[in-house]
C-alpha cells in the first residue's frame, strides 16, 4: 500500500468513527429515519471530500478534531445528495456502494427524510463551537457550504443535468453543469481547510483553483467509469448515462479525448499548489488518485 493510500484510508476511518458518533442509533419512531441516515452515510468508501478538507486543513496546522468535524459535515451533504439522486424521481438506482440504495432498503418517504436530516445536521455541525471557536470562521464555513450545495451549486447542477436529458449540450455546457453538480462540493472541501486554518485570501484562492481543476477531472473519470467500468467493483449500475442518452465528456470527446483532458486537468491542479511546497503533497496525491481510480 502506498503512502497516499494509507493516508486516505486512515482519514476515511476517522470520518467513519465520527459519523457513527454523530448518528447514534435510536429507539421508537425516530429510529427508522436515523437508521436510514446511517445506511446512507456509513460504510462510505473513499471519503474523498473529507480527505481534501482535512488534508488542506493540515497544511495550516488545524487540530484534527476540528477538521474531522467539518469533514463530516461535507460528507453528510454528499451522502444526502446520493440518497436523493437514487430516488425513482431522479436516477432511479437500486444500488449504492454495493448495497440497496436507501429508498430500496426503506421506502421513498424515509429516504427523502433521511436526506433532509443529513443536510440540516451538516449545518448544525458547522455552527457548533466545537468546530471552531471563532464565530466568523463558522459563519464563513456555513456560507460557503450553502453556496456550494444550493441552487448556485450542486442543486443547480442537478437541475441542469435533468434538463440536459432533453437538450443537446456542447462541451462548455457540460463543463458548466459539472462545475456545479460535482465540482462545487469538491471546491468547498479543499478551500474549507484554509478557512478553518484562517489562511490568507491568496492561499484560499489557490486551493479553490486547485479544486476546480480536480472536480472537473473527477467527473470526467466518473463518466469513463460509467461507460467502461465494472458494476461490481463500483457497487452501482453502469451504462446509465448511455441508456439515458446524457451528454457526457465521453460522448463528446470519446474515451481517449476524455482521458487526455482529465490528465491535463490533474497536471494543472497540481501546479496550482506550488506555492505550498511540500505541505501540499497529500493534495497532489489526491489529484493522482482521482485520475487513476477504478471505482
Amino acid at each position: 500500500m502506498s503512502g497516499f493510500e494509507s493516508r486516505i484510508r486512515e482519514t476515511a476511518e476517522l470520518v467513519e468513527i465520527a459519523l457513527d458518533r454523530f448518528l447514534p442509533q435510536r429507539e421508537g419512531p425516530l429510529g427508522r429515519v436515523v437508521a436510514a441516515m446511517r445506511h446512507g452515510a456509513l460504510d462510505g468508501g473513499k471519503r474523498l471530500r473529507p480527505f481534501l478538507l482535512i488534508a488542506s486543513a493540515d497544511m495550516f496546522d488545524v487540530p484534527r478534531d476540528r477538521s474531522v468535524r467539518a469533514g463530516c459535515a461535507i460528507e453528510m451533504i454528499h451522502c444526502y445528495s446520493l440518497i436523493h439522486d437514487d430516488l425513482p424521481a431522479m436516477d432511479d438506482s437500486d444500488l449504492r456502494r454495493g448495497r440497496p440504495s436507501v429508498h430500496k432498503a426503506y421506502d421513498d418517504a424515509t429516504a427523502i427524510l433521511a436526506g433532509d436530516a443529513l443536510l440540516t445536521q451538516a449545518f448544525e455541525i458547522l455552527a457548533s463551537k466545537e468546530t471552531h471557536p471563532n464565530a466568523e470562521v463558522r459563519c464563513r464555513l456555513a456560507l460557503e457550504l450553502a453556496r456550494a450545495a444550493g441552487k448556485n451549486g450542486m442543486v443547480g447542477g442537478q437541475m441542469i443535468d435533468i434538463y440536459a436529458e432533453q437538450k443537446a449540450f456542447d462541451l462548455a455546457g457540460i463543463e458548466e453543469l459539472q462545475r456545479l453538480k460535482t465540482g462545487a462540493l469538491i471546491r468547498f472541501s479543499a478551500l474549507a481547510g484554509g478557512v478553518i486554518g484562517e489562511a490568507g485570501d491568496e492561499d484560499i484562492a489557490a486551493l479553490a483553483r486547485y479544486s476546480e481543476d480536480l472536480g472537473l477531472a473527477f467527473q470526467i473519470v466518473d463518466d469513463l467509469l460509467d461507460a467502461f467500468g465494472d458494476a461490481e467493483a463500483l457497487g452501482k449500475p453502469v451504462g446509465q448515462d448511455a441508456d439515458m442518452d446524457k451528454a457526457t465528456f465521453v460522448k463528446l470527446l470519446g474515451a481517449g479525448g476524455a482521458r487526455d483532458k482529465a490528465r491535463r486537468l490533474v497536471a494543472s491542479a497540481k501546479a496550482r499548489l506550488e506555492r505550498f511546497g511540500a505541505r501540499a503533497e497529500a493534495l497532489k496525491g489526491a489529484a493522482d488518485f482521482v485520475f487513476a481510480r477504478e471505482k
